[in-house]
């Protein structure tokens, strides 16, 4: 029950913070403030200020794409659901069943079948998937729309 709080006072603080600069769509995909930065001093300074500003949406597009990799690799999913499910199992495993299985065989056995498993599903290459797609995808969107009147005041809220 305590873990579950837990989980709930975390999902709150994560909502407070980062979901809380959720740009409205209309602000995030506008077509009419895309374009090319002039040099590479004008591209670090739109990615310093996009990446603060978009921040939640930045976060929303990285989950998505995790949940993406994880649907398209079924045997990733399955892996995963059975090493958690065998350890929220096993960790609710009682002595009362008798004492010819204890937790340390159950550990290991799950141990000889979910990293095989789990080696088989290439998660290592879905990880590096899903950094470079954010990467490409997050660098791409701060680097090209342009920031909004408001940024040149952050300049100058900054320096007072």
């Amino acid at each position: 029950m305590e873990a579950a709080l837990r989980v709930a006072d975390a999902l709150k603080s994560f909502r407070e913070t980062r979901l809380s600069t959720l740009r409205t769509p209309a602000e995030f995909f506008d077509v009419h403030r895309i374009s090319r930065p002039a040099d590479f001093n004008t591209a670090v300074s739109r990615l310093t200020y996009n990446t603060r500003y978009f921040s939640g949406n930045y976060t929303l597009i990285v989950a998505a794409l995790a949940v993406y990799s994880l649907i398209a690799s079924p045997l990733l999913l399955l892996s995963l659901i059975f090493l958690f499910g065998g350890f929220a199992v096993i960790n609710r495993f009682e002595e009362a069943y008798g004492h010819f299985v204890t937790q340390k065989t159950l550990y290991t056995g799950l141990f000889v079948i979910g990293i095989p498993l789990l080696w088989f599903s290439s998660p290592f290459m879905t990880l590096f998937w899903l950094i470079g797609a954010s990467a490409f995808l997050i660098l791409t969107h701060a680097c090209l729309i342009e920031p909004g009147v408001e940024s040149e005041y952050a300049n100058i809220e900054g320096a007072v």
